[in-house]
């Protein structure tokens, strides 16, 4: 079976649980996989991505040996990797743009340092972003493939030099069929046998009680958003939209689930509009913890301004709570308006506050929407079968038989120039 490297920009992470479980399952089918990240995690890990973060191969912190022996590998191989530095410094880009690239090209090449005696014969990277352009240069400089999985952002919000790595990748996973129509709509060349569906899901589980549907004593609306604090989620709008409800006397309490750089603004912005008694911030909470607040509230809602296919919708709908998201991207591919949860128009504090009264009014109604969406997700968003499905897509694309590689380390180790340059 093959051997493949894994690169994300931080890994493991609690908010892209995706990843994991992909080298579990790629695992699970015999394929060594050596998992590799630009960056260590941040954040505070459970004990399986604790276990993950023990194996994992860091770029960071750089060795100054390896930086010296990817520079001077990038000079020797300059042939090999000058349509790379061709497109990092031509054309429209802003300057510091311009030199990221030529500084993730160097360190591509200390990436294909890192790499090249583990046997690894294909490079998958998640996201199209810097990471995407390490992988793809290690792999030019190894002589093997690559492929990466776009999700949201990376494509429709900084799709930095995504013409170069669509056209070099092997196989191009992306979540949504939203997703794949722009990519060929957007880059004409690409070819659209190389671009494939593959869907994120997530476990199913038990459906629920009901209890979030049930009569309440409280009559205050309680809705849960989810997800990390970052501007892209667009918190502030749902800030913003719950002075609107409470400028109808509307009651409600919204909790803010998730940690992020827009905390400290998230919460200046709270006091500004005195909504200190409607909206808490809870941080990040486990999975036991989101289970029980999926049971316990009334409504999930997502404002952010440019998404994938949330997981948090799946979870939410999977468990029978009603879910309330913006109509953009692949969303509608999740959510049907009216049928299995709600839509608003994206950016419009009118129709949000109007879906939130609508579902506040429904009440048992809600029944039938709740038991459909639980059935979108078992049949579309399984994360058993959609994990399975990428698996296999991906073991197809990896070449059968090893290419013929160049066996960068020793060419750089051996020439006489870079002997001096280490001594």
């Amino acid at each position: 079976m093959p051997i493949v490297a894994y690169l994300t920009n931080q890994f493991p992470s609690p908010v892209e649980p995706y990843v994991a479980e992909e080298i579990q399952e790629l695992r699970r089918c015999g394929v060594t996989v050596i998992p590799c990240s630009t960056r260590r995690a941040t954040t505070a890990l459970d004990s399986d991505l604790k276990a993950f973060a023990a194996e994992t191969l860091y770029l960071q912190p750089l060795q100054m040996k390896l930086l010296i022996q990817a520079a001077f590998l990038c000079f020797l191989k300059f042939p090999v990797l000058k349509d790379f530095f061709r497109r990092a410094i031509q054309g429209s880009k802003p300057q510091g743009r311009r030199l990221r690239a030529l500084l993730h090209t160097w360190l591509g090449a200390y990436y294909a340092i890192l790499i090249e005696g583990s046997g690894v014969e294909h490079i998958h990277v998640h996201h199209g972003y810097f990471s995407s352009w390490i992988a793809m240069v290690a792999a030019r400089l190894l002589g093997i493939d690559f492929s990466m999985t776009l999700h949201g952002s990376d494509l429709l919000l900084d799709p930095a030099y995504l013409d170069t790595k669509l056209k070099f990748c092997r196989l191009c996973v992306t979540v949504s069929e939203f997703n794949r129509r722009h990519i060929l709509e957007c880059y004409a060349d690409v070819s659209p046998g190389k671009v494939v569906v593959r869907r994120m899901g997530v476990d199913p589980g038990k459906e629920s009680s009901g209890a979030s549907l049930a009569p309440r004593k409280n009559p205050r609306l309680v809705m849960l958003a989810v997800g990390r604090l970052h501007p892209v989620k667009d918190h502030a709008f749902l800030v913003r939209a719950c002075r609107v409800l409470k400028n109808r006397n509307f009651a409600f309490m919204c909790l803010i689930a998730g940690e992020g750089p827009e905390r400290a603004s998230i919460e200046g912005l709270i006091r500004d509009l005195d909504l200190q008694g409607e909206i808490q911030l809870v941080g990040h909470l486990s999975r036991q913890q989101l289970d029980a607040c999926y049971e316990a509230i009334d409504l999930v809602v997502l404002t952010s301004r440019s998404e994938g296919i949330p997981l948090v919708l799946m979870e939410a709908m999977a468990r029978g709570a009603p879910v309330l998201a913006p109509a953009i991207t692949g969303i509608p591919e999740l959510v049907i308006d009216g049928k299995n949860g709600f839509l608003y128009a994206a950016g419009s504090l009118d129709d949000f506050v109007a879906r939130v009264e609508l579902v506040h009014h429904s009440g048992s109604a809600l029944g039938p929407v709740c038991r459909a969406a639980r059935q979108h997700v078992l049949k579309h968003f399984n994360r058993e079968k959609n994990l399975a499905a990428f698996c296999s897509l991906l073991l197809t694309h990896i070449s059968p038989t090893p290419i013929s590689r160049t066996h960068i380390s020793q060419k750089v180790e051996h020439h006489s120039y870079e002997n001096s340059l280490l001594q």
